[in-house]
């Protein structure tokens, strides 16, 4: 062997290669989906392709395509395989977000024609379905009462339930518990409904009221706030309830200063996300609250109604001004939603920067 062979570099891999060679530019790729939308366009011109839908959707493929071959062909086929597993998420995180924003769009733009202090301020009392006016506070009331309610109820209870699950839970019982709080989880709203009407109003006689649906709810809400506690639980480091313990630190305590603060945004997530969902019930609150045109401030006190079973009926009426009031009620309970979302953000956050 020569000196001149025993010293030669040895060849550059074709992955190094494909390092070294030149990159796209934005604005090649600009100018390329350019040029795909106006072949998308002569394509729907000579064709029967029609409808905005169908435009997006062979745009993104044609661009999908021509991207990856002329990213093989200047930057070669790693950076290549690389652009089209990036489109590829890109592509799917809009398809999945288009919905969303498609039903957040059209509720707002149907919802903002009576989008005014009046819908606020008075109830469906004395209003026809042919009748314009009205509001939806009976129903605004009901529903801040009704979630309120149950949220106070299960809240405590959920999280007591967790914390033994994860803190002291062995053997048989804990499993048992982890199993009927996994049952309930799958169970019908509608059949929390019909358990209360049984057992609350006909069994016990209490009647109609919003506090017998507020008892559905916590049904509902119950087995998803356990469930995501239980897993914010488990993730809190067993380091930290160690130390705390091996200072002398009784369980309880370590419990309450140690392990919820650092759970807390997590279990505040799992608490709006269980929120979210049993505000939007309709079938339980028409099982146990009834419904009713007037406003009760009071829980207890005879029918009530809920910003969704307004949205149930209103929706059911032929009339237009009975649906654009559906609509307003529908954008409404979303705003709410939001709002009570970004309280508990802020909440957590400040509760965690002060720690």
């Amino acid at each position: 062997m020569t000196t001149t062979s025993a010293h030669r570099p040895p060849d550059v891999l074709p992955q190094a290669r494909d390092l070294q060679q030149p990159s796209l530019s934005r604005t090649a790729l600009a100018g390329l989906a350019v040029v795909v939308l106006l072949v998308t366009s002569g394509l729907f011109a000579v064709t029967d392709l029609a409808g905005r839908a169908g435009f997006v959707v062979v745009a993104t493929l044609l661009y999908v395509a021509a991207q990856t071959a002329v990213s093989r062909v200047v930057e070669g086929g790693r950076r290549s395989v690389d652009r089209l597993v990036t489109t590829a998420v890109i592509a799917s995180f809009l398809i999945a977000l288009a919905p969303l924003i498609s039903v957040l769009l059209y509720t707002a733009e149907q919802g903002l024609t009576r989008f005014d202090w009046d819908f606020f301020y008075r109830s469906l009392r004395s209003i026809g379905a042919r009748d314009p006016g009205g509001g939806a506070n009976h129903a605004i009331v009901g529903t801040l009462q009704q979630v309120g309610l149950a949220t106070l109820m299960s809240v405590p209870l959920g999280l007591l339930v967790a914390i033994y699950i994860v803190e002291y839970g062995r053997g048989r019982l804990a499993a048992t518990i982890r199993f009927f709080v996994d049952v309930m989880t799958g169970i019908p709203s509608i059949v929390a409904g019909l358990f209360v009407l049984s057992f609350w109003i006909l069994g016990l006689g209490f009647g109609y009221s919003g506090f017998a649906a507020a008892l559905a709810l916590t049904v509902l809400m119950l087995p998803v706030i356990v469930r995501s506690a239980e897993e914010m639980l488990k993730l809190v480091p067993n380091d930290l309830r160690e130390a705390s313990l091996a200072l002398g630190v009784p369980r309880w305590r370590t419990i309450l200063s140690i392990v919820l603060p650092t759970a807390l945004p997590g279990v505040v997530t799992g608490i709006m996300l269980a929120v979210a969902r049993v505000m939007g019930e309709t079938a339980p609150v028409l099982l146990t609250a009834f419904g009713t045109a007037s406003i009760v401030r009071s829980p207890f006190e005879g029918p009530q109604s809920s910003l969704p079973l307004f949205i149930y009926q209103e929706a059911a009426s032929p009339q237009g001004t009975a649906i654009s009031r559906a609509w307003t009620a529908a954008l409404t309970l979303i705003l709410v939603i939001m709002v009570l979302n970004l309280l508990a953000r802020l909440v957590t956050r400040r509760s965690t920067l002060k720690k």
